[in-house]
């Protein structure tokens, strides 16, 4: 038998996010809609419709209308909510920021996204935006023309300066959102996703957890992300499900006391924050029994933190999500009361009106079930392609729509899948994609690197570390501590390698190809990683 599936049958919704959005407020106006716990803000669904219709009149404002984009660059906020609503009513194409970006990746997005205007704080704990900001305008052309401050005079003035607007003409296939996902280029790719994209996904992923206007939604995972954007909001401006955002990023003690305080019903996070919340020395005294369901996704999920999410979370229905940006993002999502055993040993089954198969990394014909190969995807959910990049949107969807995903997977003879690994050598640290090229190219630009090859190491935290090899040029002295240092305050966090070792030679084939997974090997035996390497995971 050959590893094909389609989901069921459903009927999709043709409807643009503001409809969507619009057909819940009329069925639960009075309902409550945002909880924001630490900006003390709680709106009902009629409410924030008022604020998301005040925040369209101000990018009205700016002269801005369907077909422009918008950035955010920001931490989890309610305005987050209020702008991606706001330019989904206007036809806006709201462009996702990842605020751990630095000067280097912020440049890039602002000179190939087009955007003309950008949202985000001044600063926080963690960074000086408005400073990054102008270090990265430095000499650059581009589109961007206002810069609009929360909790500033620039956000007020924003809203003051408010105009009335015409009722734009916005279909389903319009796009709505492009998020910046790294790519086999080495730079950042922005994926074009539509109206009828996001709806969907966010829909069928509430039927699937049967999520209803009964829940509450604990979401400590980032908005910029489509787990944040629409695995959690999406799905509960469809559903009429409460979101509650505990936290700017995420802080599991706030998380915890959110799911308490509210009586959440439901909770989301990468498997490094449930780590962190299970761990919490407070988390004993938290009363988490209104916990239902979930999702667990963003990173390979340990079977045995599954175990201890349904058992001390009281999270019985916990399910596992598997997809990527390019597919808006979910793929497969475990069933509430699929048995134990399957929801933490697979990523589930294919949501409805999709369909997956797995094909030889080498010949691109079908495999047998059981057998391991590359993961492909067809259905409403593939996005419209990369933005402004035809070659690079070829490469990922074929001449008869299959979006090739790049990871390795099987499946099973009921149709579930388990993930197996990256045909890519992407890393996956807690929930961030990390894509090795990006990191060597900016390495490239240090004045004594001759050449650099990065790669993951398993970590039994974050599921994989960033590590780099580097070869340094004759004549020239370079310390591990150098190279990260080198790296500090001008790239992710998250992409900072953890281990460096300085080489003279990279193990090649013959023909000269880099053996990355040879590297890979020999670090786990250096660290004595084996422990972290045998974790299991869906």
């Amino acid at each position: 038998m050959l590893s094909y599936v389609k989901g069921p049958d459903a009927t999709l919704l043709e409807m643009t996010i503001d409809e969507g959005f619009r057909r819940t407020v009329a069925a639960h106006g009075d309902g409550e809609a945002l909880v924001v716990t630490q900006q003390k803000i709680r709106l009902t669904w009629s409410e924030l419709d008022a604020r998301v219709e005040a925040t369209a009149r101000g990018l009205t404002g700016l002269g801005l209308g369907a077909g422009d984009r918008v950035g955010i660059w920001s931490t989890n906020n309610a305005e987050w909510i209020y702008l991606q609503l706001a330019t989904a009513r206007l036809g806006v194409v709201l462009v996702n920021v990842n605020p751990a970006y630095r000067s280097y990746e912020l440049r890039y997005v602002l000179g190939k996204s087009g955007m003309r205007a950008l949202f985000l704080r001044e600063k926080d704990a963690r960074s000086d935006y408005r400073s990054i900001l102008e270090e990265a305008r430095g000499g650059l052309e581009c589109a961007l023309r206002d810069v609009i401050y929360f909790e500033h005079p620039t956000w007020e003035a924003f809203l003051a300066g408010g105009r009335d607007f015409a009722r734009a003409v916005i279909g389903p296939e319009d796009i709505a959102n492009i998020q910046y996902t790294s790519g086999t280029t080495g730079s950042p790719k922005g994926v074009l996703l539509t109206n009828r994209n996001l709806v969907n996904n966010g829909w069928l992923i509430g039927e699937r957890l049967r999520m209803s206007a009964a829940d509450r939604l604990c979401s400590p995972v980032p908005m910029y992300h489509c787990f944040g954007c629409v695995i959690a909001s999406m799905m509960c401006f469809l559903t009429g499900t409460t979101l509650i955002l505990p936290a700017p990023s995420f802080d599991a003690l706030a998380t915890l006391q959110a799911v308490h305080e509210e009586r959440a019903t439901s909770l989301y996070g990468v498997p490094t924050m449930f780590i962190a919340e299970l761990q919490h020395p407070e988390f004993g005294r938290f009363d988490l029994t209104s916990l239902r369901t979930g999702v667990m996704a963003g990173a390979p999920c340990p079977i045995e933190v599954m175990r201890r999410v349904m058992d001390d979370m009281h999270c019985r229905e916990i399910s596992i999500a598997y997809g990527q940006t390019e597919s808006s993002p979910v793929i497969t999502l475990s069933h509430v009361d699929d048995p134990v055993e399957k929801r933490v040993s697979t990523v589930g089954d294919v949501l409805p009106c999709t369909e997956v198969k797995i094909v030889s990394t080498e010949t691109g014909q079908a495999m047998a079930v059981g057998e391991v190969g590359e993961l492909c995807a067809r259905g409403y959910m593939v996005m419209r392609g990369y933005d402004a990049n035809p070659e690079a949107t070829a490469a990922a969807i074929d001449a008869e729509g299959w979006l090739h995903t790049g990871d390795l997977a099987l499946m099973h003879a009921d149709g579930s899948l388990g993930i197996r690994g990256r045909s890519k050598d992407m890393i996956i640290r807690g929930g961030e994609n990390i894509y090795p090229r990006e990191i060597e190219e900016f390495l490239y630009t240090h004045p004594a690197i001759a050449d650099v090859s990065v790669f993951g190491l398993p970590d039994e935290k974050y599921g994989e570390i960033v590590c780099a090899w580097v070869r340094v040029k004759a004549g020239a002295s370079l310390h591990e501590e150098e190279v990260v240092q080198f790296c500090q305050g001008r790239i992710a966090h998250f992409k900072v390698p953890r281990h460096v070792r300085m080489v003279d030679a990279f193990p090649m084939t013959v023909t000269g190809k880099l053996q990355k997974f040879k590297m890979r090997d020999a670090e786990v035996e250096a660290r004595g990683l084996r422990k972290a390497a045998a974790v299991r995971t869906a």
